[in-house]
């Protein structure tokens, strides 16, 4: 997982109340990536935090996004659809090759 892709698993999940713990298992980082990469949010102005108390009375932080947030949000996928895109158009062409290939030796085997 690229760093574009991390910041959009991070923006998909604002908006609940959970820890770095289990939000680092969600995406499958550690829970020091996941602080790292919140800060650079929070810096930028892409996620406002709000502080908790649950009933454990442990601190814990609800993240939401800024109008900033929203836009990054909407840029990353649409960057993260392109490349998808592309990576999908090549996969096509890579099984009309194996189709090809595959008529082929079936030809062969025919003779």
């Amino acid at each position: 997982m690229n760093h574009d892709e991390i910041t959009l698993e991070i923006l998909k999940n604002t908006g609940r109340v959970i820890s770095h713990k289990v939000l680092a298992e969600e995406i499958g980082y550690s829970v020091g990536k996941i602080n790292y990469v919140l800060r650079g949010l929070i810096e930028k102005g892409l996620i406002k935090a709000e502080r908790f108390i649950n009933s454990d009375k442990k601190l814990q932080y609800k993240y939401l996004l800024t109008e900033k947030g929203i836009k990054e949000k909407i840029d990353i996928t649409q960057r993260f659809i392109e490349r998808k895109k592309v990576e999908y158009d090549k996969l096509q062409k890579e099984l009309e090759s194996y189709k090809g290939q595959y008529e082929y030796a079936q030809k062969c085997v025919a003779r």
